[in-house]
């Protein structure tokens, strides 16, 4: 298991624990933070051991958004080492969609910035009752459409409430994000990590192939033409799941009325 500087991961079988750990920086992305990041979701692809990641940030904050007190954490530098820099940046989402692991996001506190697109880019959000999320960037002369922001707010709350946010910079807090569907559920932040346990546990009852296939036509449905692709992905999918043998386990285990053994077959 690598050990990294910034980030504290912990493995619980196939349960992998992200922490983000720069919590006297409030977990601000600064290069190393993205580098880790960036390794982190990179390898899960080839890592099926690891079935599930949670996605959290160390202290009182989930990610306060760009480091910009660190060396290389502002943008800058001219136009091609600025693009190099926003890549290695923008990049962490895009590796965070492709992983096949469904990836939970705990958020505490502040998620402002890239703190919100990797919020965003997570397929489920809990909150903290703390929890102030917003799209920071162009409060500091950048525009807000960045880190894959304007293509997951809007999906998930509708243009106009994304327009809102975007266009001003405005914080929605825990309440209004779960009214809005933002996050799926609001608890106290000392029991974030309990209610990240329950989903965990609902998640591991599922069959391995089921669960990544699951996670793979959900994304790709988002920006599907047409119902019939949809649909494609779907038959698909369930064919290929009827071919293993966790689903004759999972239909034995229904029948029994016991928890299924599914073994990844």
């Amino acid at each position: 298991m690598t050990t990294y500087q910034t980030l504290e991961l912990r493995r619980e079988g196939p349960v992998a624990w992200l922490t983000m750990n720069r919590p006297d920086q409030l977990n601000a992305l600064n290069p190393m933070l993205v580098d880790e990041l960036r390794d982190f979701f990179g390898a899960l692809p080839q890592q099926q051991e690891i079935r599930i990641v949670v996605l959290r940030g160390a202290g009182r904050a989930f990610c306060a958004g760009l480091d910009l007190r660190e060396p290389g954490g502002a943008p800058g530098g001219g136009v091609p080492a600025g693009l190099r820099a926003q890549r290695q940046i923008s990049e962490i989402v895009m590796r965070m969609r492709r992983a096949p692991q469904p990836i939970i996001a705990c958020v505490q506190g502040p998620a402002c910035g890239g703190g919100f697109a990797l919020a965003l880019a997570s397929d489920v959000r809990l909150a903290g009752t703390s929890a102030r999320m917003n799209a920071a960037f162009i409060r500091i002369g950048l525009s807000a459409c960045d880190i894959g922001v304007s293509y997951f707010l809007p999906r998930l709350v509708g243009a106009s409430l994304a327009s809102e946010l975007l266009l001003t910079g405005r914080f929605i807090d825990a309440e209004r994000a779960l009214r809005v569907g933002l996050v799926s559920t609001v608890v106290p932040d000392a029991e974030l990590e309990a209610e990240a346990r329950k989903l965990v546990d609902e998640m591991l009852a599922t069959s391995p192939v089921g669960l990544r296939l699951t996670k793979e036509c959900l994304n790709a449905s988002l920006d599907a033409g047409s119902l019939e692709q949809v649909i494609a992905m779907e038959d698909r999918n369930q064919i290929l799941c009827a071919q293993t043998k966790d689903f004759g386990e999972g239909v034995r285990a229904f029948l029994e009325k016991r928890r299924p053994s599914y073994g990844d077959a």
